[in-house]
């Protein structure tokens, strides 16, 4: 691969390049421990805006990490760009959420096998209706194997992506009522542009704090470098995506 630049990816390394997956979490602190602890090899490959993006080996399998950033337009930008422009196949969001369902503990993770969202993201496919983000059933899949295969008990459901960190309608009880596990802020625009794209997306999220009482949180450190069950379960995961057949971008 050339040494590729987009707006917001400047590819390093173009002999290197991304791995097949890319793992996403929000926090560029996130990605550069999981470089750094879990990779082998690990080379950094963009530095944009201090979004750092690593590529190493993990089994002997080539995985990349990069940060998202915060929000629905952030990880929309990147992770259009990795599919469209760098050949990535599989993108999964590692990120932390807010617990709704009561049973939800702290350090619990879930999988949303859908993202309900209050983004006006979709608007720009010129739907009559409303889109229903879902993720790659194949990476779903292939998640849960490798969690039954850990002794994690992965939680599958949907998610609520929501705009708002701090919302003032105070609405995400309703959104519990319908079953979603968990809030955060990125994985239905990432949905949607895999589906769009053709291409495989899949949110994991470790619970970081419960948004109703007792409302434990985690700290900012503890949330960059604690989440390692959600990390080996991501890249263990990543190894088993190697062997999908390649898909081609939509135009």
């Amino acid at each position: 691969m050339d040494r590729i630049k987009t707006p917001h990816i400047d590819l390093l390394d173009g002999k290197l390049g991304f791995g097949k997956t890319v793992l996403m979490p929000g926090d560029p602190l996130r990605s550069k421990y999981i470089a750094e602890h879990f990779l082998d090899r690990p080379v950094l490959v963009n530095s944009v805006r201090g979004v750092n993006g690593y590529t190493g080996y993990y089994d002997g399998v080539k995985v990349s990490v990069m940060a998202s950033g915060m929000g629905m337009p952030s990880i929309g930008i990147y992770s259009y760009e990795l599919y469209r422009y760098f050949g990535v196949q599989n993108i999964m969001r590692i990120g932390s959420a807010g617990g709704m369902a009561e049973d939800l503990k702290v350090r619990d993770i879930v999988a949303g096998i859908g993202a309900c969202t209050n983004s006006s993201y979709g608007r720009q496919y010129g739907l009559d209706g409303t889109i229903a983000p879902v993720c790659s059933f194949d990476m779903l899949v292939a998640a849960k194997e490798t969690a039954d295969g850990m002794g994690i008990g992965l939680r599958v459901g949907n998610l609520l992506s929501s705009d708002t960190f701090y919302d003032d309608t105070r609405k995400s009880g309703e959104w519990a009522k319908m079953g979603c596990l968990a809030v955060e802020m990125e994985a239905a625009a990432l949905y949607m542009n895999a589906l769009r794209l053709k291409k495989r997306a899949l949110a994991i999220c470790t619970i970081s704090d419960l948004i109703f009482p007792p409302y434990t949180a985690l700290d900012a450190v503890e949330r960059e470098q604690s989440f390692t069950q959600m990390m080996e379960l991501a890249l263990k995961t990543a190894v088993k995506l190697e062997g999908l057949p390649f898909l081609e971008v939509e135009e």
